[in-house]
């Protein structure tokens, strides 16, 4: 389905606890809720004040489509010194209802919380001996995540990242266990608050690489297989405390989701049986994945090409947020759904290749193949791990994923663990 390319915003506008009425509703550039790059300048132009946005409080997606894109959108802000040009207002009881305390509220997304991240950033910089020199400049912010970019006294910017501990990896644990094998891979860390959910990065040259060269994934996929290789033989990645996604204990997980899910989806009792079925008969499936000779090591979980960077000489892997401890054919799988079916054949060679020249003897053609389901059930879970960690407000962004992941599950179901065990086009 082709998406919105912008989206119909009001934001609801506070400061120090008063109220300062909507702003808009105005057209915003760009389908996706989360970034708000152009709606904060639009919004600060009309209301003659900075600010920055604190969360999302409404959302409907264009004819009912998919959530976090296009429609008409709600947001809250927080002015950044008081308007002069609006008056305050009481709150009615409905948009008080909407910009109240909520449980689950991420930390960015309140006042407080957001002036203290800032604080952090711009005392970590100041320590570095890069201060900054102007205010930081929101990108993103959404359930996940919160996304700023900060200009520094050296000429380069820095990033800040905020995210909730409760659900996400210490990203900068993980940065420096791929570092320590390949220190070009990831991007600099200038500072870590794993506590508090913090990373302050800095700059990355070049362009997301949505539609990567054939070069790019050339250089990025065999860079990647050789850190999981070199992690997984020194130890490294199953000592790092990250979240266990390995095999089995995916599969223990989802049989755990299974039977709390009659309550929170809307699979049919018919698609719940299928999945139980599906889940009963992995076992088989798990042994001969085993026996593919891949090693189990830190899996970056969403390895698509929009978390590549490249400015055409140097590529670097962002956005660790979702790495565990895993069988590295989710990786090898992930770019599937954002390339065109000829780049990722090629993908596909490279990943082969790569993987069996760091495991010599094993079959990554047939890992690919078989974990497939397991790819379902995994994100199945994650982002189930999203709708119990964020409030109520932004569900909207991920409402009905973990089914459509448990539906994509039942649709590919069990390889055929009788096959050749060779990859289509191979001899």
């Amino acid at each position: 389905m082709q998406r919105a390319s912008e989206r119909t915003v009001t934001v609801h506008l506070t400061h120090g606890g008063e109220y300062f009425g909507p702003v808009g509703p105005f057209e915003a550039a760009g389908g996706w809720w989360s970034s708000v790059d152009g709606v904060v300048a639009r919004a600060a132009e009309l209301a003659g004040v900075p600010m920055l946005l604190l969360r999302l409080v409404e959302g409907r997606s264009e004819h009912g489509g998919h959530g976090g894109h296009g429609g008409q959108v709600c947001y809250h802000a927080e002015a950044l010194e008081r308007p002069t040009a609006v008056e305050a207002r009481p709150l009615d009881a409905g948009t008080a209802a909407l910009l109240g305390p909520a449980e689950r509220r991420a930390a960015w997304a309140t006042p407080a919380g957001l002036a203290d991240a800032l604080a952090w950033a711009q005392a970590e910089l100041a320590g570095a001996g890069r201060p900054a020199t102007g205010p930081a400049r929101q990108i993103r912010t959404w359930n996940l995540s919160g996304l700023f970019r900060l200009p520094t006294a050296t000429g380069r910017d820095a990033w800040l990242k905020t995210t909730t501990p409760a659900f996400n990896a210490r990203e900068g644990e993980v940065i420096a266990l791929l570092g320590g094998v390949d220190p070009g891979l990831v991007p600099p860390v200038l500072a870590a608050d794993p506590a508090g959910g913090r990373l302050l990065l800095d700059h990355v040259p070049g362009e997301d690489c949505w539609s990567p060269s054939l070069d790019t994934v050339e250089e990025v996929v065999p860079r990647l297989v050789a850190a999981q290789a070199a992690l997984a033989a020194d130890g490294r990645a199953a000592t790092a405390g990250l979240r266990d996604r390995t095999p089995r204990t995916l599969l223990a997980q989802a049989e755990a989701l299974l039977e709390r899910l009659p309550g929170e989806t809307d699979l049919t009792p018919g698609e719940l049986a299928g999945v139980r079925r599906l889940v009963a008969e992995l076992p088989a499936l798990l042994e001969e994945l085993a026996a593919c000779g891949l090693p189990e090591t830190l899996v970056h979980g969403d390895f698509h090409p929009g978390n590549w960077r490249s400015d055409g000489e140097r590529s670097v892997v962002v956005d660790y947020a979702d790495s565990c401890l895993g069988h590295p054919a989710l990786d090898g799988l992930r770019p599937r759904a954002y390339l065109a079916p000829e780049r990722w054949q090629h993908l596909v060679e490279v990943w082969l290749k790569a993987w069996s020249k760091h495991a010599p003897g094993s079959r990554p053609w047939r890992a690919l193949q078989l974990v497939e389901p397991l790819y379902h059930l995994s994100y199945a879970l994650r982002y189930q791990e999203f709708l119990d960690h964020i409030e109520a407000s932004e569900r909207p962004y991920h409402t009905g994923d973990p089914a459509a992941e448990l539906r994509a599950a039942l649709a590919c179901g069990v390889p055929d663990l009788t096959g050749r065990n060779v990859w289509p086009g191979r001899a």
